[in-house]
């Protein structure tokens, strides 16, 4: 018998499991996309491939590598890549302007970057100042984005598989996900290998996941909902169908799930509201087994929608945020009618609390912060230790999310602590009373912020999108509507009418500017 000096219990990262399905299931596909097929095999050996290039360009451990891609399978291939070499993936909006990738870059201190060919010009005035001396360009013209940038496929094809396997510290940085930035300038939460693996874990208790599993990827894979789907697909062997960047059409989508035996699927509210519209549902043959919602509010009448579109699949809501990598509470799909509203109830591998500003536990039924600590939770933020201290005071995660517990233990968020309004003592949730106002026939989108009153401090003020331009509720007519549901000192004093609710490049709405629109705007009758 032979003994080995080497410890067989090196944990295994993300990285190692790709290469174990490369041996264990070579023809499997591990992605499709657009009809094309990636198989285990191939991914593992494109990817190792991509890591000699970004090695012999001067990545090592700990540099931090841009990834500029709309949801396609190179994103999968550079991930996979840059964690070979135990580098730091950072994935970047691809929506944002010039600037905004300029700060991130800089923030960051990336060294390279793997960049969509339509995408180039983010980073051509980067590249320029000396910024990003490593790019690989997926397309058919390098020179899109400056001198010395290289064809991804020309550079994979000259380079050798790279032999290895990722990190084996867990607790390492496997990537930099920024936030969206509604109250200033992004922060990086710094996400390990171990939070992933924590994910793992949550999705297949949350979906009660089986060996044949097929998902489609429908969130952009630079956000967390992105990643946060597709990384344990890819732990646990599964296949992953890579919807492609675009408008979202309900019945191409419907389609694609039909021709792809998709199982399970992400969406947010209002693009299952398209779907469970769809007339030909009953028409089509479905292998749909779950359905997972977030990102946003739903409203009661969406669910009920999706509830009776889909009668006989589970509608499982997720919330989280991207520091918890990102899932933190499931509310599974038995409870999706009965528990309308509710976010559910924490997963297995976090820790809860709801507690007041200093740090004391409320009692069930009031509204405090929801805080969390676990396998879950970031490393911190990168390059910024005040906003982490801040963020882990008292030895715990403060979410910003303000919540309340029923009496059978389901969590409702209420609003985030920073846009809570207080009028006259009294705090006024604001997604509370946007729910509310969503169900008015003439609203398509509202958003409640506070505007400055000289006897109650603040008042509430509902800034509406129409659902029919030139037919928009008067406010006498919300705030009747709002009569039996809410408060007197929740309803609105004003309404006012916009086109369109601001939003940042990731599609959440942007508070401050109508905060200040709102001072200045005269009552909508």
């Amino acid at each position: 018998m032979t003994t080995s000096t080497s410890n067989p219990s090196t944990p295994l990262t993300w990285v190692d499991q790709i290469a174990k399905h490369a041996r264990a299931m070579p023809e499997k596909p591990a992605l499709r996309f657009r009809g094309a097929t990636t198989t285990w095999r191939e991914l593992d050996d494109r990817s190792r491939r991509l890591s000699t290039v970004l090695e012999d360009g001067g990545v090592g451990p700990g540099d931090r590598v841009i990834i500029l891609l709309t949801n396609r399978p190179e994103f999968l291939e550079a991930m996979v890549a840059i964690n070979r070499l135990g580098a730091i993936a950072v994935p970047v909006n691809f929506r944002l302007a010039a600037s905004e990738v300029a700060f991130l870059v800089e923030n960051s201190g990336s060294c390279a970057v793997v960049v969509e060919q339509a995408l180039a010009s983010l980073v051509t005035g980067l590249r320029a100042d000396g910024l990003l001396p490593t790019c690989l360009v997926v397309g058919d013209d390098a020179s899109s984005a400056g001198p010395a940038a290289n064809l991804y496929e020309a550079a994979l094809a000259a380079a050798e598989p790279r032999v290895g396997g990722g990190p084996s510290d867990l607790a390492s940085c496997a990537m930099i996900m920024y936030t969206s930035g509604t109250t200033g300038l992004p922060k990086g939460a710094m996400l390990s290998y171990q939070n992933l693996l924590a994910q793992t874990m949550t999705i297949t208790r949350a979906f009660r996941l089986a060996d044949d599993e097929i998902a489609a990827l429908t969130a952009p894979l630079f956000h967390i909902a992105g990643t946060g789907a597709m990384l344990p697909n890819v732990i646990l062997g599964y296949t992953n169908v890579i919807v492609p960047t675009g408008a979202f059409d309900p019945e191409a989508f419907l389609d694609l799930i039909e021709s792809e035996r998709v199982t399970s699927s992400f969406l947010v509210p209002a693009q299952w509201q398209m779907v469970a519209a769809s007339p030909t549902i009953p028409q089509r043959t479905l292998s749909l087994r779950h359905m997972s919602w977030g990102a946003a509010p739903a409203t009661p009448a969406v669910l009920r929608a999706m509830a009776e579109a889909f009668p006989a699949v589970p509608n499982v809501c997720s919330f989280g945020q991207t520091e918890m990598s990102p899932i933190t509470t499931i509310l599974d799909g038995e409870d999706a009618i009965r528990k309308i509203g509710s976010v559910g109830k924490p997963v297995p591998l976090v820790d809860v609390r709801v507690v007041d500003a200093e740090m004391n536990d409320v009692p069930q039924g009031e509204v405090g912060e929801i805080v969390y600590r676990g396998p879950q939770t970031m490393i911190g933020y990168w390059e910024n230790p005040e906003a982490t201290r801040n963020a882990f005071e008292g030895g715990w995660f403060h979410s910003g999310d303000l919540v309340r517990v029923d009496e059978d233990g389901f969590y409702f968020v209420v609003d985030r602590l920073k846009d809570m309004i207080i009028s006259g003592g009294e705090n006024i949730y604001c997604a509370e009373v946007e729910a509310v106002l969503a169900d008015h026939p003439k609203v398509l989108e509202v958003a409640v912020v506070g505007a400055p009153h000289p006897k109650w401090g603040e008042t509430p003020v509902a800034v509406v999108v129409p659902r029919e331009p030139g037919d928009a509720p008067a406010a006498d007519e919300l705030i009747a509507f709002t009569s039996d549901r809410l408060a007197s000192y929740k309803k609105p004093t004003r309404v006012v009418v916009v086109d369109a609710l601001p939003r940042n490049a990731s599609g959440k709405v942007l508070k401050a500017p109508l905060r200040s629109q709102v001072k200045e705007e005269q009552p909508v009758a």
